[in-house]
């Protein structure tokens, strides 16, 4: 059971009982907050009358009758509906969303409890700074003043890219969007978020293969799946409601579930056949069941043939990996893998589902298009049932990936080029040369001066190396200096241990969160150090991306608690103190001097972000979806009649044009079935017409009633004076085509929507109609590949599958051969793996802060199969080090179980607290340590980076154990 700390927390003084305060004295609501927030936390306690009992009144009834306010779940990316029930200003009950069509009713158990992170005790309650060794109460004015002037001093000394603004997964669109609008204007791309080590590689892999880097489907969808593959991928734990959804299409459908992963998780229980295969093997795993269907012939050759390029070249690769090989690679057997092609080509069509099992690899780039491959051959794209269905892991992880919180691309994936950046100077209005200007310069390899406007910046997974690297071997001008962690838990990242160092040799280190995370804790500064409390997503308002890609709206449930404030408050106070808030709101609505009007930012991007149709969501038509929730089907997610009548829930983007266009939005990408005015698409054309003579353009088909039946570009404005469609457009919209850049101007840079709206007009999709390309010729793998992780124990593999040469990229050297020449298995003989938990989310500061859900889970502990605990001797339940390969290592309780393979053990990663053994919970702030502390398995994990995006190995490396 849960018990009251004692040890190593300050305890609070003892406060006179409210229950003896006078009656006489009045207590307004926000006094009674402010004062209960201290003294119990904020929870609704007692009443709202400083503990007066007093004779109810007619008109006290009235005025304090609960409300029910509509806000989206804050954990995982389904976006389950949360209903809460506030009375006199205080959040008092909750129930799920029994019309929301996502969830259904139903909450796991992070949903039923997140009321407890409004209202927790354990919440940061006001600006802090470490000095001296301790933490003191310091005002907001004091803290932006000092971490502004210090800010500025660096970029004068440094250079703005000696700032790091690491954003968000859990900012609200709008904050998203602002924040990554904020990093432009202080001058720097060394800005990112969580997106970076948990999907990058997705977004990379998938959008190369077809056009858009993000769910195809819907968690919805799956209703009509005739089977489900899922691999790497825990749903039952890391998005326990999707599984409402998965379990429909097996008993409504009999659809096989295959669960492939190196660990028999939750999910694997539900299935009717589980694969157990070697981390890090997934490209050969799936290359050995296309084995079979190639070998079979069971492919789609006419999807194939109207639709693919490439997939000749992708026969060749896979028809080296017999069963035998892919045996001696992955360890899955042959037979198994020839059943598991067979249900798949007999149950079409089926989805595939994948999480960070997948992508958080060296290669996690192949891997991720090689699960595109199987679907791509097996003719399972653009279909109802069908698609990639890939779960994302926080609440708007994808809308703050949209939004452009990278280092390597403007909002809506324009990228970082002149192109891009003068389309997003004119959506602010901004002077080009002002905003250039704002950006330092560099000396290229030619000895070329170039700005770093174009260049990307250092990726969140590697913030630590531009603390620690030399400057010479950076294309960074000079080291990280300040950082500023807004919204993000640095134990979800590997390499602890040197994360430590880097924060210790940083002139400040920055925490704006609810919740003081790891970052307070895991350094032994002692000064330098500044903790600013943002107010949580239910103290807010605004819009949310699921990972279906639907927006859905957070209406405000309560004020802010104690001295939090909303992160686009702060963002304001820091443009002020920055100097340039005029220019950066210039387009947007103020409620005061520094707090931007919330719909007024939607608008904005609503302005901006032509490339994957966020334009025709407006405030007003998302908040019309979730008031009439209810008229939504549950399994196409079509409202049937209502004001919404024939929109999709949440407008799935792309919804094309302006919200006047009223496009119902795009339940599932690619599905040529559906007219695109009612929500039909193509695959992008992306990457050009042809290829070494090939036609990249697909091949005699289009979507529903297009007046163009065979392959086409992307519009131009020439393009529609081609057609002879130019004529449809508007005075207003051919002016604003013209002011662009006339007959060149395309649907990703016309303001004013008429590219768009004409093409759709004609039933023709913006972006053109092509082929999904199976070989990305610009990726160091252009067809996927094989290749052994950086920490392996298969010294016999690496000769056949070696990783790439050490290289440079994202501003950093970048090692990868370097590394695996090493035989670190002989020291290190134990694979290591993590993920997640069903009690707690990401870094784990809000969940393991909430009571209902530490009760739950209270221990840190690494899974060990029976037969490697007996043969290091070590006992269930007893304290083991764990060690990785770089010589870091955690102290954590054993669980000795089967769920694990031989060879193989797991450790979650929600946790932090302990490092190397010590308990730090002295070092919190005063009742702000989380309930449960533990080792965090990130200490322990090692080097390792995806080929493409920087992704972080967290999946295949080595380490050894030992009885603590």
């Amino acid at each position: 059971m849960l018990r009251k700390k004692t040890n190593g927390v300050a305890r609070r003084p003892q406060r006179t009982s409210i229950l003896s305060v006078a009656a006489e004295k009045a207590v307004d609501r926000r006094t009674f907050l402010r004062g209960s927030g201290l003294a119990i936390g904020g929870l609704a306690a007692i009443g709202a009358t400083g503990g007066t009992v007093t004779q109810a009144q007619a008109q006290d009834a009235a005025n304090t009758a609960v409300q029910t306010v509509k806000s989206v779940c804050t954990h995982c990316s389904v976006g389950c509906t949360v209903v809460a029930e506030v009375q006199s200003g205080v959040w008092v009950g909750q129930e799920p969303g029994w019309d929301s069509p996502f969830n259904l009713g139903a909450h796991c158990a992070k949903g039923a409890s997140v009321r407890e992170h409004a209202h927790g005790e354990r919440r940061l309650k006001y600006p802090m700074k470490k000095e001296g060794g301790e933490w003191k109460r310091i005002s907001w004015e004091q803290a932006i003043n000092e971490i502004g002037d210090g800010m500025m001093k660096i970029r004068e000394e440094s250079g703005p890219d000696s700032v790091y603004w690491l954003g968000s997964a859990k900012h609200n669109n709008e904050q998203a969007y602002l924040f990554r609008k904020f990093a432009a204007y202080w001058g720097t791309n060394n800005v990112d978020h969580q997106a970076r080590i948990c999907h990058s590689t997705t977004v990379a892999g998938v959008a190369n293969t077809w056009g858009y880097g993000a769910m195809t489907n819907s968690y919805n969808d799956i209703h009509n799946s005739k089977a489900i593959f899922i691999i790497g991928g825990n749903p039952a734990e890391a998005h326990p409601v999707s599984l409402l959804h998965v379990l429909r299409a097996k008993e409504r459908n009999n659809a096989p579930l295959i669960v492939c992963d190196p660990r028999f998780t939750r999910t694997a229980a539900h299935a009717d056949e589980y694969v157990r295969f070697r981390p890090g093997t997934d490209v050969a795993l799936v290359w050995g069941i296309l084995w079979h269907i190639f070998e079979n012939g069971w492919e789609d050759k006419e999807f194939i043939r109207t639709r693919v390029w490439g997939m000749d070249q992708i026969k060749e690769e896979v028809a080296k990996w017999n069963p035998e090989e892919v045996e001696r690679v992955t360890g899955a057997p042959g037979e198994q893998l020839r059943r598991v092609a067979r249900q798949m080509v007999n149950n079409r069509p089926g989805t595939v589902i994948w999480c960070m099992g997948g992508t958080q690899h060296t290669n996690g780039n192949n891997n991720t298009r090689a699960y595109c491959v199987l679907q791509l051959a097996l003719g399972n794209m653009g279909t109802e049932g069908g698609g990639t269905n890939i779960f994302r892991g926080h609440d708007n992880v994808q809308g703050a990936t949209d939004l452009g919180v990278l280092s390597h691309t403007l909002p809506g994936y324009y990228g970082l080029s002149a192109g891009a950046w003068a389309h997003w100077g004119r959506v602010w209005g901004e002077d080009g040369d002002w905003l250039k200007g704002q950006f330092a310069t560099t000396t290229g390899a030619d000895g070329k001066e170039k700005s770093l406007q174009n260049l990307t910046g250092i990726p969140v997974s590697r913030w630590i190396d531009g603390v620690l690297e030399d400057p010479e071997n950076m294309d960074n001008p000079d080291k990280v200096r300040a950082m500023v962690l807004w919204g993000h838990a640095p134990n979800s990242q590997t390499r602890g241990k040197e994360m430590k160092t880097a924060m210790e040799k940083l002139d400040m280190l920055v925490v704006v969160d609810p919740f003081p995370t790891a970052s307070a804790v895991m350094q032994d500064r002692t000064d330098g150090v500044y903790l600013l409390p943002a107010c949580t997503q239910f103290e807010t308002r605004g819009s949310a991306t699921a990972s279906n890609r639907s927006l859905q709206w957070r209406d405000q449930i309560i004020d802010p608690l104690f001295e939090s404030k909303p992160d686009h408050e702060i963002m304001g106070l820091f443009a002020n103190k920055f100097g340039w808030a005029d220019r950066f709101f210039r387009n947007i609505e103020m409620e005061d001097e520094n707090t931007p009007n919330v719909e007024s930012i939607t608008r904005e991007f609503n302005a901006g972000l032509w490339t994957i149709g966020y334009t025709g969501q407006s405030p007003e038509r998302i908040k019309l979806h979730m008031a009439n929730q209810h008229t939504f089907d549950r399994t196409t997610l079509k409202a049937n009649g209502g004001p919404a009548d024939g929109d999709y829930y949440g407008m799935p983007w792309p919804c094309w044009g302006t919200p006047e266009m009223k496009h119902p939005g795009t339940p599932n990408l690619y599905d040529m079935s559906k007219r695109v005015s009612e929500g039909g698409l193509t695959f992008r054309a992306r990457f050009g017409v042809e290829r070494d003579g090939d036609n990249l353009l697909a091949e005699g088909v289009a979507s529903l009633d297009s007046e163009i039946q065979d392959g086409y570009p992307e519009f131009t404005l020439q393009m529609l004076m081609d057609l002879g469609w130019d004529g449809d457009l508007t005075d207003e919209e051919r002016a604003a085509i013209d002011a662009v850049a006339g007959p060149k101007t395309n649907w990703k840079t016309d303001l004013s929507g008429g590219i768009q709206r004409v093409a759709i007009k004609h039933e023709c999709a913006p972006f053109g109609n092509a082929k999904a390309r199976a070989v990305v010729w610009t990726f160091p793998d252009p067809i996927p590949l094989h290749r052994e992780p950086l920490y392996t124990n298969r010294r016999d593999l690496v000769a056949d599958y070696p990783t790439y040469e050490d290289r440079k990229f994202y501003r950093l050297p970048t090692m990868y051969a370097s590394i695996q020449k090493q035989d670190f298995s002989k020291d290190y003989p134990l694979i290591l793996t993590s993920g997640r938990l069903v009690e707690y989310e990401g870094g784990g500061d809000e969940t393991r802060s909430n009571p209902w859900l530490a009760e739950l889970q209270q221990d840190m502990f690494v899974e060990i199969n029976p037969r490697d605990a007996n043969n290091l001797g070590v006992r269930d339940q007893a304290q083991v080090w764990v060690e990785g390969a770089e010589g870091a290592k955690v102290k954590v309780m054993a669980m000795v179980t089967e769920r694990v393979g031989e060879g193989v053990v797991f450790m979650p990663f929600h946790f932090a607290g302990h490092f190397e053994g010590e308990d730090l919970r002295s070092k919190y702030p005063a009742g702000a340590d989380p309930y449960v502390l533990g080792e965090a398995t990130n200490t322990a994990q090692t080097y390792g980076y995806d080929s493409v995006t920087q992704m972080q190995e967290t999946k295949a490396t080595l380490c050894k154990i030992w009885a603590a």
